[in-house]
């Protein structure tokens, strides 16, 4: 049997390769760069393409490619052989440093929202040398940013890249003013449970809306589904569980630490969790996870499922972004220690969070927007929409002591004990996970719970690191001009409690009466993406983000227009699917079935027996399909309405207000039908066949 650690990261170009196979000097100088951002150097570049070329084709690997992060959400590669013609007809390997450092793919058919014109074509990837390379299908895969021709970026990791040197060059002014010289970085980390669902293939290939949208469009609830609450962490099926490992042992030959993994709370859904990264690699490997996910999953006869909502009725899957600052020297900066409520650093760490998801509340729903997203907010697995932040008891009633200038006397930690003598006792957390808060603390990190289980994890992190940014450069400039550290340290602690307590909430998120509490306390509640994104463009979020580097005013427009784009097209194709599937599947098989029992009717009424269910039920059904013809007319005509929109921005309204109602009432009609339908007479796999197949 493999011992794990004689093949993991195998395929990955990590430090243990890179420090066996270059020159101790070239070394020295890559890690000055991937370490402290020193400029790169042409010569290392040549060095590390020799090694990393090398490296590659001694385990199989024939090609090259930029690896990079459009803003399609998904990545994209270009593949180039390592081949070069030499003399006689015969070729040689190569691979240079400039072909290591720079790719010029073709940006012209990448999302853009209108940062280069549609006749200018050029775009280059620049090496990511903070990410390691890997082989993947025998190609060298070289992380990647991605930019314009004119240098504006078109990419996820630039930004996040940005965000991370923009809380680098804020958390260290903090530190240098608690006497700490030794750290030379501080960066964010995260750690995303990715939730999926695992169906048959054959059952797949047989719905035109999971294969067109990645969710059901239609579909009657299955008897029996989530209310026994039986499949979380139950037993893992032999199948999943086969796919599990092979999983596992994909993802470790990456380099991805995946780590923990059990059945969701939906009858086919699972996890999987790994251990923290640093935010940059955190994403990069998420990326490779889901990517993965789905070609093990084709493999085995399955196919896995990423989208938000592919159940209508059950749990969605999410993904939750586990996100932590640390030092290049090991220390937590969330992490409270034995004493938070002495520990001065840690608590003006803490209310910089709390200021910044508060100050920036908005941005954050921005981060988490997508029309597979709406659908899962506010359900019973998910938290809703208003931003809140979950500190728990202690936590907060330290922050109430330094509000009112009054002595903190919690009991601390408390021994837990289960009354059996064999169990041993321990001592329990200072906070609960609160599972119905979009950011809960959980002991050295936030938990941020809103993001749907296909996000790219750059965009909450790069908010996240903006805002969090903002509000250490805020303290900074007062704490830096101080006579008195201590006094000053006072004053800012106390007065972002009274400014941001209001974002603070400790109840259940999921009740009628947190929303009404929310709306009461100001905060925004943005249930649908054309809802949050135009929040994007307010100018406090505009200056923020251009005031630290994140993104420049055209680059934030430019994410508004694709993030719009995006929900329309993707809701666009949902609507024509529908209209596809009711017109050519649904509806003659409704009609066929209707006819069929009028037909059987009839003749027992000339046999003089009674016909009751068939007269009833063909009755039920002809009711129904004129619903279905009718909802077939509503829905087309607002679609083409919607289409009809002058701009992106009216199209989005649109589809919110017309299109959606509309999917759903012919949605409502064709549901009602399949409860009445012939198993064997209803085109479409079930979802009691879906859920409960593999």
């Amino acid at each position: 049997m493999k011992k794990i650690s004689d093949y993991f990261g195998c395929m990955v170009f990590n430090d243990g390769v890179m420090k066996e196979k270059l020159a101790p000097d070239v070394y020295e100088k890559l890690k000055k760069t991937i370490d402290e951002g020193a400029k790169l150097d042409l010569n290392v570049a040549n060095a590390v393409a020799e090694a990393m070329k090398e490296w590659a084709i001694d385990l199989g690997a024939t090609h090259f490619t930029h690896w990079f992060q459009p803003l399609t959400g998904i990545t994209a590669e270009k593949h180039d052989s390592f081949i070069a013609a030499a003399p006689g007809g015969r070729v040689i390997m190569e691979f240079s440093g400039k072909e290591l450092i720079k790719g010029e793919p073709d940006a012209s058919a990448f999302p853009s929202g209108g940062l280069r014109a549609t006749f200018e074509a050029r775009g280059y990837t620049a090496w990511d040398p903070t990410s390691y390379a890997f082989i993947k299908d025998n190609t060298l895969c070289i992380p990647t940013a991605f930019c314009s021709f004119g240098g504006e970026a078109l990419d996820k990791k630039t930004p996040l890249l940005r965000s991370m040197e923009a809380l680098n060059r804020q958390a260290l002014r903090i530190l240098r003013l608690f006497g700490n010289t030794t750290s030379k970085y501080v960066h964010s980390s995260s750690g995303a449970e990715q939730e999926y669902f695992l169906i048959d293939r054959r059952l797949y290939n047989r719905r035109p809306d999971l294969k067109f949208t990645g969710r059901t469009l239609f579909g009657a609830r299955a008897p029996k589904g989530q209310e026994l609450h039986d499949h979380y962490f139950g037993a893992i099926k032999p199948r999943v569980a086969a796919y599990m490992a092979e999983l596992d042992e994909e993802l470790w030959k990456l380099g991805v630490l995946a780590k923990t993994e059990h059945n969701e709370v939906a009858p086919g859904q699972h996890e999987l969790a790994p251990i923290y990264s640093t935010t940059n690699i955190a994403t990069d490997h998420n990326q490779l996870t889901m990517e993965v996910m789905q070609n093990v999953a084709a493999r085995h006869g399955l196919v896995c499922l990423l989208h938000e909502k592919p159940f209508e009725g059950v749990n969605g899957s999410g993904k939750h972004n586990n996100w932590s600052i640390d030092t290049d020297d090991g220390i937590n900066l969330l992490k409270p220690g034995a004493s938070p409520h002495e520990n001065a650093q840690f608590l003006l760490f803490l209310v910089a969070v709390i200021q910044a998801v508060d100050d920036y509340q908005d941005l954050l729903r921005v981060s988490v927007a997508t029309a597979g997203n709406d659908h899962r907010l506010g359900s019973h697995e998910a938290p809703p929409a208003v931003i809140s932040v979950y500190l728990g008891k202690e936590l907060t009633e330290i922050l109430e002591s330094i509000e009112n200038d009054s002595p903190y006397s919690g009991a601390g930690r408390r021994e837990m004990a289960f009354g059996v003598p064999a169990l041993p006792a321990f001592f329990g957390d200072t906070t609960d996970r609160n599972r119905t808060s979009p950011f809960a603390y959980t002991g050295n990190k936030f938990e941020f719970r809103m993001l749907g289980a296909s996000d790219s994890i750059a965009c909450a992190n790069i908010m996240l690191n903006a805002a969090v940014a903002e509000s250490l450069r805020q303290y900074a400039d007062r704490l830096e001009k101080a006579s008195d550290f201590k006094a000053e340290l006072r004053d800012v602690l106390k007065q972002a409690i009274i400014n941001h307590k209001r974002i603070i909430f400790n109840g259940n998120g999921y009740s009628k009466e947190w929303i009404e509490e929310a709306k009461r306390r100001g905060l925004s509640n943005l249930p649908a993406t054309p809802d949050c994104l135009p929040k994007m463009l307010d100018k406090k979020n505009v200056e923020m983000l251009k005031s630290h580097g994140i993104y420049t005013e055209m680059e934030v427009r430019s994410r508004y227009e694709i993030l719009l784009e995006n929900y329309v097209g993707i809701v666009t194709i949902e609507a024509a699917t529908m209209l596809d599937m009711a017109q050519r599947d649904i509806l003659p098989a409704v009609s066929a079935y209707s006819s069929e029992l009028c037909e059987r009717a009839l003749g027992k009424a000339k046999a003089g027996i009674e016909n009751g269910y068939e007269k009833q039920t063909s009755s039920e059904l002809s009711k129904l399909e004129t619903e279905i013809m009718n909802g077939i007319t509503e829905l087309r005509k607002a679609a083409d309405h919607a289409a009809q929109a002058q701009d992106v921005t009216e199209h989005s309204m649109r589809i919110r207000d017309k299109v959606i109602p509309a999917m759903k009432a012919l949605r409502c009609a064709s549901d009602k039908a399949e409860t009445l339908m012939d198993n064997r007479r209803w085109p479409l796999p079930t979802y009691a066949q879906l859920m409960f197949g593999v």
